[in-house]
């Protein structure tokens, strides 16, 4: 189940084809172990991360793990553990990698309705990785014919992505040189390899408690979309889908003859639609979210913290905090309720109205990453650096990779006497950000303050932080 022409598989064995060595395939499987699929798993994992925005909002990223769990605890033993990605993406995507590795674009979450249909694709995608086709593909190539194409079908995936200046020249460097040629048909699923996946995501959606009828639903929405063949900035070659409707036929009929306690399954959307409510409003453009909001009607008061988020983006303060308001009223002991009218009131200045919301939010939820990060900020603006600092290295634990995350870590440390620490971390900031001349800048002065073995120690692995970086930029 793949997003506009089926990019993912593309995408996936084109990087897969750069970063790696050269694998020899005598047969089926050849050379390439088990051992060489999670390797190729970890370094693609390593570029996604690298150059993709990703998603850390722990109320997004739990929940897509849950659901991802749920469905891991009913496939065959797998000799890795499953790792789940949250993407900010729009495609309508989900898309798994040899060795485990599981990515949700936020566009799959906004576009569909319930969580079996979100189950749905992961299922599908969970079985393209226990039947080991992306394997199987690499290990029938002949290395030497595909990896002058490899580079064009990654650049053609990166500028359909979206990603930004940077991915656009990602996608160009890659492209230059390569040609499609006749061997891109070697970078397809095939017909029977997608009704593998049909067949044993439905498997895994009954195993696992969701109703299986959910995937003949979202092939639907897909078909109705025409997400697989309206964009025109889709080249043809990517395409691999087989007729959705014969898909959607096989799995109805598969469905029609299982038992009714299956088919009549109801879900509790109740999580879902929090998660979708934070991707409408943070996430996709304000533009679009504000206009669906103003287009639905009648809202509930999810629905007005939602619109009440995307009110303070476009700068429409007093709408915002009226609506904040009316949401918190309905619902003054949801976490989510308090930890957003919090951050909207921490981001206005007003700290004597932000922090009863964030204290009361972190105790109904200890464990929210960005709670944490608001109440540790919050703490600053008061002066109380051992408390704000301990909060803060929590959210580092969880979020190392967070540029913002870590240029706070460094302003408190900073602030609070430790110069080396503050500098260190507002290294990792800009590192991050992909701004080197001020990484550097920092780097140095951590380096000239570094005068333990501990502080050595933490200089020399960020140089190693920094060297993998440089490796996966390409």
């Amino acid at each position: 189940m793949r997003n506009a022409a089926h990019i993912s598989c593309s995408l996936l064995l084109a990087l897969l084809l750069v970063l790696l060595p050269a694998v020899q395939a005598r047969a089926a499987w050849g050379d390439f172990t088990i051992s060489d699929e999670i390797e190729a798993g970890r370094k693609f994992d390593a570029y996604v991360r690298s150059n993709m925005p990703l998603v850390e909002d722990t109320e997004v990223t739990t929940y897509v793990n849950g659901l991802v769990k749920r469905l891991v605890d009913h496939v065959p033993p797998q000799p890795f553990r499953f790792t789940t990605t949250v993407i900010q993406n729009g495609s309508m995507n989900a898309f798994a990698v040899p060795g485990g590795y599981v990515y949700v674009f936020t566009g799959l979450i906004l576009n569909l309705q319930t969580e079996d249909q979100v189950a749905a694709v992961l299922a599908h995608e969970l079985a393209h990785v226990t039947e080991h086709h992306v394997a199987k593909r690499m290990a029938d190539m002949r290395l030497a014919s595909i990896g002058a194409i490899a580079g064009t079908l990654a650049g053609a995936f990166l500028g359909i992505a979206g990603g930004g200046a940077n991915m656009q020249n990602l996608g160009g460097a890659l492209m230059m040189g390569s040609q499609a040629g006749a061997a891109s048909a070697f970078l397809k699923y095939t017909n029977e390899n997608e009704r593998e996946a049909d067949h044993q995501g439905l498997n895994f959606m009954s195993a696992s408690g969701y109703n299986p009828l959910a995937m003949a639903e979202t092939f639907d929405i897909m078909q109705k979309a025409r997400w697989y063949v309206s964009n025109d900035k889709i080249p043809s070659y990517l395409s691999t889908h087989p007729a959705l409707p014969d898909r959607v036929a096989y799995i109805k009929d598969r469905v029609a003859r299982m038992p009714q306690e299956v088919t009549r399954r109801k879900a509790d959307n109740t999580a879902f639609l929090r998660v979708q409510t934070l991707v409408r409003a943070r996430l996709q453009a304000a533009d679009v979210a504000l206009a669906w909001y103003n287009n639905k009607g009648d809202l509930t008061p999810l629905d007005q913290l939602g619109l009440a988020v995307v009110q303070a983006r476009v700068n429409r303060i007093g709408e915002a905090e009226r609506t904040f308001q009316k949401a918190l009223a309905a619902m003054p002991n949801d976490p989510l309720a308090l930890r957003e009218t919090g951050i909207f009131y921490f981001r206005q200045g007003d700290f004597q109205k932000a922090q009863p919301l964030l204290q009361k939010a972190l105790v109904l939820r200890p464990s929210d990453a960005l709670t944490l990060f608001y109440n540790a900020r919050l703490l600053g603006e008061y002066k109380q650096y051992p408390a704000a600092i301990a909060s803060m290295r929590q959210v580092v634990k969880d979020l190392p990779d967070d540029p913002e995350v870590r240029y706070h870590m460094g302003r408190l440390l900073g602030e609070s006497g430790d110069q080396f620490g503050g500098h260190l971390n507002l290294a990792y900031s800009f590192e991050l950000q992909g701004n080197r001349k001020q990484a550097e800048f920092h780097l140095e002065k951590a380096r000239s303050m570094a005068t333990n073995p501990d502080q050595k120690k933490q200089v020399e692995e960020f140089d190693a932080f920094r060297k993998e970086r440089e490796e996966l930029r390409m």
